[in-house]
């Protein structure tokens, strides 16, 4: 991870709109950016501050220590990327559009996102094991409604899968890891990206 990736990320209003206030949104920006230059246990809460101008008793206004930044943060995104599951599903009856576009866009959100996410996946063993199951259960309900809709792609002879179980987690790992090894610099666009994994899963899950 470089700053310069760090720098070309998201802007924090577009990675978490529905938190306040403002400052609470800079601190989470300052972490995400800590965490990827520095990792997490080496960050301090003063690093954090500073990063967000703030002075080092600020973080406590809003979070109460370090591993809640990193929660809200995990928490965060994981919601945002269920909701988008959900919504794709809700808005598609026929399982091949609903998972190419489902793979389009969860593909293209870890692309735009991928110092959030890389930071997401990194560190989320060092959540305290409360917050840890919190988002664990998150991932479980994304996993289970992408095996749904294998599930009803195998029932209608769209797909032809060995494993549903197997395939759903194949379908997620794909998207997810590419917040690994994209940057500001890669190629092609995520949304364009996107549409490319897309039919890469299909093909996957035995569409012709």
């Amino acid at each position: 991870m470089t700053r310069n990736d760090v720098s070309h990320s998201t802007p924090p209003e577009d990675l978490w709109p529905d938190v306040r206030p403002d400052a609470a949104r800079r601190l989470m920006a300052a972490a995400v950016e800590s965490f990827a230059s520095r990792g997490y246990h080496a960050t301090t809460t003063r690093d954090i501050a500073t990063a967000a101008g703030m002075s080092p008793a600020a973080l406590y206004v809003h979070f109460p220590a370090k591993s809640a930044v990193l929660f809200a943060i995990s928490r965060s995104g994981h919601q945002r990327t269920l909701a988008m599951v959900e919504t794709t599903i809700a808005e598609h009856t026929d399982p091949v559009d609903t998972m190419r576009t489902l793979v389009e866009r969860f593909v293209a959100w870890h692309a735009q996102r991928h110092v959030v996410a890389r930071v997401v996946q990194h560190e989320l063993d060092a959540l305290p094991a409360e917050e840890y199951q919190v988002v664990v259960d998150l991932r479980r309900r994304t996993e289970s409604l992408v095996r749904d809709v294998i599930t009803r792609g195998v029932e209608s002879g769209a797909f032809t899968v060995p494993d549903v179980r197997t395939a759903a987690r194949a379908v997620l790992s794909l998207g997810i890891d590419v917040a690994r090894w994209y940057s500001p610099t890669s190629k092609p666009a995520p949304t364009v990206l996107g549409k490319q994994y897309a039919e890469l899963v299909l093909s996957m899950l035995g569409h012709h």
